[in-house]
């Protein structure tokens, strides 16, 4: 299809892009007013014991601290886990994200830690939301040693390194409309040229009648079978 083509049946279609501009101005205003939001985050970090004459078997070397941090974030990412989470009252969107990679002040897999993060429509809500997954987190930590019959004086435990803290979404404004004017765009031009194909269609079937030829795109070619 030529530029001049393309010209012409966009004018022929003009409704078409007439209700893409409408739907991409719908979509505008909810970029440039979106629902508020609030995302908080806290850090917690698991404390290895002090084991004395009773060895904690599950702490007795550092890289097992962040294996049994890792094993606990399975569990609460798996469905079973979602479920305990979701009967505790953690609703919405929220992430688990593991912190081993260490710092000068803390070497790696020696203290690991764990980010937690909730995102909720109230500021209040999202911090109690973070506060109730470091709750089960530490619950699971002390269900898993617990199984294993490990003194509770030789037990690891569950720090709040950094407590929630909650802040408002906010996102690129430019960059979202700029998204939603490219697929205002392309999908009216699209829409157009779909729709003017359709009712061609649909009008070269009507004008084929009994007594006039059909369509060669709708016509079925007689093949002689061989003797």
């Amino acid at each position: 299809m030529s530029p001049g083509e393309l010209v012409r049946v966009l004018l022929r279609r003009w409704y078409v892009l007439a209700l893409a501009v409408l739907l991409t101005a719908a979509g505008a205003y909810q970029v440039l007013r979106p629902a508020q939001s609030y995302l908080s985050t806290a850090v917690v970090v698991i404390k290895p014991p002090v084991t004395g004459n009773h060895p904690n078997q599950l702490a007795n070397l550092q890289p097992p601290l962040a294996a049994v941090s890792y094993a606990i974030i399975q569990q609460l990412q798996s469905p079973a886990g979602e479920a305990e989470l979701a009967a505790a009252g953690v609703h919405g969107h929220y992430k688990l994200i593991p912190r081993n990679s260490g710092t000068s002040a803390t070497p790696r897999y020696l203290i690991p830690s764990l980010q937690v993060q909730a995102e909720q429509p109230e500021l209040i809500a999202a911090d109690a939301a973070v506060r109730q997954i470091v709750e089960v987190f530490g619950k699971h930590l002390q269900d898993m040693q617990a199984a294993q019959r490990i003194p509770v004086a030789s037990r690891m435990s569950v720090d709040l390194l950094v407590p929630p803290s909650a802040a408002a979404v906010t996102g690129t404004r430019s960059r979202a409309l700029a998204g939603v004017a490219l697929l205002g765009t392309v999908g009216g031009v699209l829409a157009a040229l779909w729709t003017d194909r359709l009712i061609d269609r649909r009008r070269l079937r009507r004008g084929a009648g009994p007594g006039l030829p059909r369509p060669a795109e709708d016509r079925v070619q007689a093949v002689p079978l061989p003797h």
